[in-house]
């Protein structure tokens, strides 16, 4: 069973899915084993507080962003509450997805969220649910880094003189094929940064650049800033 407030999501679940979904929780999900709560932090509470009475005896899965599981379980009445933060490449199946459990979730439980999990990609699991704050700002948010250094490094081909389409196609490619031989190797990015970097070469012009602009550092900032955002969303959105 589907929940959908908004008549134009529910008429589009329907056409796309085949779907018949509910424009309000009911005795209907009473029977329901697994909850997945894919909602906007600011209206969890009010969702959560509708459903409460109909699903006490079900294992709750969120991947709300920001809203911790002490605020999930005390509007939902159960402990039994696990937080995931996927992104966005799970479209295609090629997610990455951290997850966090309350301790009255089972290792039981904890299989039947992979299961839910596994066809969006890889997953892990965390032991402190404060980490799925760095989480959010390295996988969370990282596509959009990494969708923001192809857009730059299209720009840059484009300003050198490559067609545009082929420029893009260059950065994707270059994305895809370093990030497939990451994951295959066995050493550290480092390491293989080093290999393609001899002093004095094209390589090592570029990365000297960005070394001198403190384009590291920047980044890093960048990503701590996010990490705050999460955190403030989960003061912001939490129980009261």
């Amino acid at each position: 069973d589907v929940v959908e407030p908004l008549p134009e999501a529910r008429d589009k679940l329907r056409g796309q899915f085949g779907l018949t979904a509910h424009a309000a929780p009911g005795v209907q999900l009473a029977q329901a084993a697994l909850v997945v709560w894919a909602v906007k932090p600011q209206t969890f509470r009010e969702a959560a507080l509708q459903t409460q009475p109909h699903t006490t005896g079900a294992l709750h899965l969120s991947v709300a962003a920001g809203i911790r599981s002490g605020s999930i379980a005390h509007w939902l009445g159960t402990e039994r509450v696990v937080r995931a933060m996927p992104n966005t490449p799970a479209l295609v199946g090629k997610g990455m997805t951290a997850l966090v459990a309350r301790a009255a979730v089972t290792s039981d439980d904890r299989g039947r969220v992979e299961r839910v999990m596994a066809p969006t990609g890889d997953c892990l699991w965390v032991e402190q649910e404060v980490q799925l704050d760095a989480v959010t700002a390295l996988s969370g948010s990282g596509p959009a880094y990494v969708f923001y250094f192809i857009e730059a490094m299209t720009q840059a081909g484009v300003d050198m003189g490559l067609p545009h389409a082929q420029a893009q196609r260059l950065a994707v490619g270059t994305f895809v094929g370093a990030s497939e031989l990451a994951r295959a190797s066995d050493e550290p990015p480092e390491v293989l940064r080093q290999r393609v970097t001899s002093k004095g070469g094209t390589t090592y012009a570029a990365i000297t650049s960005m070394e001198q602009d403190n384009v590291k550092a920047l980044f890093m900032r960048a990503m701590h800033a996010a990490r705050q955002r999460a955190r403030e969303l989960g003061d912001e959105f939490g129980a009261s």
